[in-house]
């Protein structure tokens, strides 16, 4: 990757969103738990949830990730609260095709994924910007499979 890419690829927006990283650290009692692992580049994200029915009611996270990973997070926290399994699975689908297909940006209220778009052309970083959506999905199906459980 030259210089140039880099300078693209890192762009002030992305820096700024990983440096201002909404809900994060640890729920005391969460409902659901939930850490993912990009095996290529070693990125981890664990987010914990509450649920208020089917919806996120709390929600906190602990990245550990590039500066991309980071941005598609504190995106993604800005948002979650208050959203369906389903609407984190579309957006999830969304950014994923957005990335490796050439889809189009997530719908609202994930449309701040949009600054992400320079990330196409990184397949090695992928997996990475997807982990925050992958680990809330993990940690809702957590708290309903602990729900039904009961």
């Amino acid at each position: 990757m030259s210089d140039t890419d880099l300078v693209k690829l890192y762009s002030g927006r992305i820096l700024e969103l990983a440096a201002d990283m909404p809900l994060t650290g640890r729920l005391p009692n969460p409902d659901g738990t939930a850490r993912k692992r990009s095996p290529l580049c070693g990125s981890t994200v664990t987010v914990d949830v509450t649920l208020d029915g089917d919806r996120i009611a709390d929600y906190r996270q602990d990245v550990k990730a590039c500066a991309l990973g980071q941005a598609s997070a504190s995106v993604s926290a800005r948002v979650v609260i208050g959203r369906s399994r389903d609407e984190i699975a579309t957006a999830r689908t969304e950014l994923e095709a957005m990335l490796k297909r050439g889809g189009a940006v997530p719908a609202a209220p994930f449309d701040g994924l949009e600054v992400l778009l320079p990330a196409r052309d990184y397949a090695n970083r992928h997996a990475s910007i997807l982990l925050a959506l992958d680990a809330t999905l993990a940690a809702m199906d957590e708290a309903l499979k602990a729900r039904a459980a009961v």
